[in-house]
This record gives structure tokens, sequence and C-alpha cells, in this order.
């Protein structure tokens, strides 16, 4: 068969089967990438490529090591251990808090370090893993996030962000809310980052996703706030 030849070629030790390996390297972290360049994130298509042929060109070094130097009494599966810790902390610079406490980047960290895996398996000549791994990673970015997007919006609770005008706002919120028969959790009031007006987190509860609705349509209408959002 064509696949059985194809594997058999990839986990060869040539020029050629070199070659493959950091092709299909490329190709997978341009696949990844793309992803997040459409959604305009940090890493994109040219830095997961760059990530998942380094990671390949790790384990090629490790396998030609072993067999250039058979008698080195050595773990040469140190070195991809490396990759697989050391990439973490190139994720790590993908990761902010935005100025509403929002933490963003870390489907784009995660992007990186299964981009670096995937590479090492490739790397490694591990074809098939390499294969299904992707197609379980392109499946997660581009279905599972439309499923998060629902399961969210039928969530039963909500952690919100919100400013308050001034030192009053946060009496004026509460009495609202508890005018209003809303269900406040884990409130976390502190000082904004210019010194001004109060900023807060909370969490509210639902009793229903039609009490969810109601909420949403009204949190723009609530006293003492100028400026209220979901966190994802």
């Amino acid at each position: 068969m064509i696949w059985n030849t194809f594997v058999e070629f990839i986990h060869g030790w040539s020029i050629e089967s070199m070659i493959a390996r950091l092709v299909i390297a490329m190709a997978i972290g341009m696949i990844i990438g793309v992803d997040r360049e459409m959604k305009n994130r940090g890493a994109g298509m040219k830095t997961h490529v760059l990530v998942c042929v380094g990671s390949a060109l790790i384990s090629l070094m490790s396998e030609y090591v072993m067999i250039q130097f058979p008698e080195a009494n050595a773990d040469m599966n140190r070195i991809g251990a490396q990759v697989v810790s050391g990439v973490g902390f190139l994720g790590v610079g993908t990761i902010i808090v935005t100025g509403n406490n929002q933490i963003r980047g870390l489907t784009t960290a995660a992007g990186l370090w299964v981009c670096a895996c995937t590479g090492l398996a490739i790397g490694i000549g591990y074809v098939e893993g390499t294969l299904i791994a992707l197609v379980i990673v392109v499946f997660t970015l581009k279905v599972l996030d439309k499923v998060d997007i629902v399961v969210r919006q039928r969530s039963r609770r909500s952690d919100m962000y919100i400013e308050f005008i001034d030192s009053s706002g946060p009496s004026q919120f509460i009495n609202w809310m508890h005018k209003n028969h809303f269900v406040l959790r884990d409130l976390n009031l502190v000082k904004s980052r210019t010194g001004e007006a109060p900023v807060a987190t909370f969490t509210i509860m639902y009793s229903s996703l039609k009490e969810r609705e109601k909420f949403q349509e009204m949190m723009h209408d609530i006293p003492g706030q100028t400026y209220m959002d979901e966190l994802d």
C-alpha cells in the first residue's frame, strides 16, 4: 500500500527522509498557526512553523547522535524533554492580562506547546501519531471553539468585570442587584490603575437561562457604573 511505503520511507534514515520530516513539520506549523493568524493572536503562522521545525530538528539530532555514536552511554530523549518544558517560556510570552482583568493567549500558548510536541514526534519519524494529533488539534481549534461559545452562552454563572463612577458606585450596584433579585458572589473590589474610581470583579449566579438573558439586557442600565463586561 502507498501509506505503508510512505511510513517506511519516513522511518528510514536518509537525507530524503530528513527533508520529508522537516517539510511535514513546516506544514503542521502552518496549519496550526493559520488559525491563530486568522484570529489575530500573538503567535501566528511563522512562530508556529519555527517552533515545529525546530522541535523536529531536535528529534532528528537525537536520532543522529544515537546512530553516529552508538557506544555513547546517554539518554537522547533528554534533549527532546528540554523542548517540551522550554517551549513553555515562549508560551508565557503570549499570555497577557488585559486592563479588564481578562486573560488572553492561553489557547495560543497551548497551541505552541502542542506544536512543539508534534514537531518532536514527526522529527523522530512517528508520522502516524503526528497526523492523528494534527487532526485532533485542528478539530479543537475549529469545532470546539464554536462548542465553547455555545456552552458559555448556556452557563448559569458569569464572571464579570465592572468599573464604577466613583466610591459610591459599589453600594449603588449592590443595592440594584438585591432589588432585582440577582445572586451576587465573590465581589472583589480594588482600586483602578489610575487610582481614581474603583473597579471590581464578581460572579453572578442564574436560576435559569431566562434570568441570564434578563441580566444581559439590564446590565448596562445598572446605576453607579461606567463599564461592564463578561470575562472570558
